[in-house]
């Protein structure tokens, strides 16, 4: 008879438990998004004061939060090179549709900053791979949708049945990139106006704003205007401002020849931090319809389409209204 102990810290939860194909033998968990690295070992042990023999371990590999994730992958492959035995990872949300049979329904996994890791079910088969969609996108469906943690019997049943990985399950793509080679990140002067405003003149032919808008702009509250340079020579620029319970961002611009350094996702993770240190609920902005340089930038940022607005650049230059949630 196998006895696999069972590891899951891919939601807030932290689970371990120890199942053979007669049954779940123990089940212990503890729910506090911070504390899985403190309180798994804890578990552990607990299971192995009533039952010390265990003959494969299972894993689940997310998707999840990096941070709790990687506690419980790491602590099972450890706890199995110790012991000289197997390990397996399953998907937690593939454990978690395990445990309903709706004809039509998804399994989501909080991901923080009010987005969840989901996937689709129709008829127990998985139509719609794992992905991140933001909790107003969520509200949208009129399908069921389960937050549940999986189970220990699910995770170890997979496990069995041999739908396993080995790779940890990530989705959404790491806050932190290289810092662009060279690129020197401030705050802008004023005596950085007259090249910003010669930039945005070779930038932006048919509407640039005036010198005098950046002169009001730079002289305004509640901003955070920067530039990027490099080599002494201002090559960038963005600004966002403080706008009620949401903060706008006004502008983003870098010269062509200084484009997919990863300047403006720099300048954009900087404005993100900024906002949430202003404690809004999200951050706007408008961006040309066919902008497709910008366009995946900020998707892959979070921000969502919610709008547009025509003629907002000119006579037929619609304007895209994207927003981002900022939460925890």
């Amino acid at each position: 008879m196998t006895k696999v102990l069972v590891i899951d810290t891919s939601t807030d939860r932290t689970s371990a438990g120890l199942v053979s194909e007669d049954g779940v033998l123990a089940n212990h968990f503890h729910d506090d998004p911070l504390a899985h690295g403190e309180v798994l070992p804890k578990l552990v042990a607990q299971i192995l004061a009533a039952e010390s023999t265990v003959d494969l371990v299972a894993i689940a590999m997310g998707p999840g939060p990096f941070t709790g994730l990687r506690v419980g992958i790491a602590f099972g492959e450890a706890f199995a090179l110790a012991r000289e035995i197997p390990w397996v990872g399953v998907s937690s949300l593939g454990a978690m549709a395990q445990a309903h049979n709706d004809p039509d329904f998804i399994v989501a996994i909080d991901a923080r900053r009010r987005e969840f890791f989901c996937e689709h079910y129709r008829e127990s088969e998985l139509v719609a791979p794992a992905r991140t969609l933001q909790r107003e996108e969520l509200s949208e469906f009129t399908i069921p949708i389960y937050y549940e943690p999986p189970t220990v019997s699910a995770i170890a049943a997979l496990a069995l049945a041999g739908q396993t990985t080995t790779e940890p399950i990530y989705i959404r793509k790491p806050d932190a990139y290289p810092a662009p080679k060279g690129i020197t990140f401030r705050p802008w002067t004023q005596m950085d106006l007259v090249p910003i405003y010669a930039l945005e003149k070779s930038i932006y032919l048919d509407d640039p704003w005036s010198l005098e808008q950046f002169k009001e702009e730079y002289a305004g509250k509640s901003r955070q205007y920067l530039v990027a340079e490099f080599e002494g020579v201002v090559v960038g620029y963005a600004g966002v401002m403080l706008a009620g319970d949401v903060t706008d961002i006004l502008t983003l611009t870098v010269a062509p020849e200084f484009r997919r350094r990863g300047i403006a996702r720099e300048f954009l993770k900087r404005m993100v931090d900024w906002s949430r240190n202003q404690k809004v609920d999200a951050m706007m902005l408008e961006m040309r319809v066919g902008n497709a340089e910008a366009e995946p930038l900020y998707l892959e940022s979070g921000f969502r389409k919610i709008a547009e607005r025509a003629n907002y650049y000119g006579p037929g230059l619609t304007a895209i209204v994207m927003r981002k949630e900022l939460g925890k």
